[in-house]
């Protein structure tokens, strides 16, 4: 009876297995695009820092990146999970350490 069972089964659970892998996939994807855009405000914080940009560039560009993260994150989870509670200084801090 078990068999019977576990062979009318089996297409449910590889239904299930291949959503979970795709699941799973996509959500590596948005990390990695998350890392990348954190990676840029780090370059765009060192720009400024050296002197290569001006700070009204430096304004134009953060935002664009801190609203492109808050899209990518709002896909993820909740803002607290996010942020660990802490908004956009959290952002900037993160930022600047990475």
């Amino acid at each position: 009876m078990v068999l019977v069972d576990d062979l009318l089964m089996l297409p449910i659970r590889s239904v299930l297995w291949v959503f979970r892998e795709i699941h799973n996939a996509a959500e590596e994807e948005l990390a990695n695009e998350a890392d990348s855009i954190t990676g840029e405000l780090s370059n765009l914080y060192m720009r400024l820092e050296t002197g290569r940009i001006s700070e009204e560039e430096f304004a134009a560009e953060e935002k664009t990146l801190l609203e492109r993260l808050d899209r990518l994150q709002g896909r993820q989870g909740s803002p607290d999970e996010r942020e660990g509670g802490r908004g956009e200084q959290g952002r900037r801090e993160r930022a600047r350490a990475a």
